[in-house]
């Protein structure tokens, strides 16, 4: 598709008159990356075959339920997940976004419903992101016993793919010896230790009171789990503006903001283009 110069350039002027970038981005920023955008149960099934031959849909896998019933399935999905974000390379839309918040007066803070640590991979400050469904890098309790939240570098999951099924011994809890889960808000989750996102929510609040002309650049969030929109909208309500990029749910609220029909990368690089 086609990018209006128009609209590339009033975002560049909105990126000029700015000083904080508030990022935030839902699952379709990592599709440029490679990884896999689960729009619903079909694409869930096309990127993890064996649970649709199963009929397994991603809300009744992405659950706390299936760490309890059938742990080497469970850490086969969240396994393989997390094998595969630490392999991937984010693309150079991230750095874009990186450069454009080190020109401002306060920087950039990142807001993600994302679980994938690709932008801490890209080398933005991890102290100014907000992962608002916490981080696949980490893990926790399944019980849980305690309050603990422990980096999962140490485990290194060896997945049957076809199968999807965790082959090696799961991760244990180092308190209490019982089975590990990773630090995400999964669907009917009551066990979700949130002591980690609610510092990282902490700091963004502390962050926005010092800007006063906050530009909120969305990519790849949609209104299917509207929490990256609404934190957006929120911004936009106290005097913030907004560059909206997705290929489907591109419209704003505003004239003054701007809705671009493109994908991450896409979208980004005619914004840097005009920018130039």
């Amino acid at each position: 598709m086609t990018i209006e110069p128009r609209l590339a350039a009033r975002a560049a002027e909105l990126i000029a008159q700015s000083d904080g970038l508030v990022i935030a981005a839902g699952a379709g920023i990592g599709v440029d990356s490679g990884l896999p955008d689960f729009r619903g149960n079909e694409g869930f099934w096309k990127a993890y075959p064996a649970l649709g031959r199963a009929r397994m849909e991603f809300t009744s896998v992405a659950s706390p339920r299936t760490f309890h019933d059938d742990p080497a399935l469970a850490w086969g999905f969240y396994g393989h997940r997390l094998n595969l974000y630490r392999e991937t390379v984010p693309h150079e839309g991230f750095s874009l976004l990186k450069a454009w918040g080190e020109a401002m007066d306060h920087g950039s803070f990142i807001f993600t419903s994302n679980v994938d640590g690709q932008f801490q991979k890209t080398g933005f400050d991890p102290h100014a992101i907000y992962e608002c469904h916490g981080s696949i890098h980490h893990m926790q309790c399944l019980e849980p016993c305690g309050n603990k939240i422990w980096a999962a570098d140490d485990f290194v999951p060896v997945v049957d793919a076809d199968a999807c099924r965790l082959l090696n011994e799961p991760p244990r809890c180092p308190d209490c010896g019982g089975l590990a889960r990773p630090n995400i808000l999964m669907f009917g989750d009551w066990g979700w230790i949130e002591r980690r996102s609610e510092m990282q929510a902490a700091r963004l609040g502390v962050w926005l009171e010092k800007v006063r002309r906050p530009l909120v650049i969305e990519l790849g969030a949609g209104t299917a789990i509207p929490s990256v929109r609404h934190f957006g909208h929120g911004v936009v309500q106290r005097g913030g503006r907004m560059v909206r990029v997705n290929p489907r749910e591109f419209a704003v609220g505003s004239a003054a903001d701007v809705g671009i029909a493109a994908g991450a990368l896409e979208g980004l690089n005619a914004i840097a283009e005009a920018l130039s």
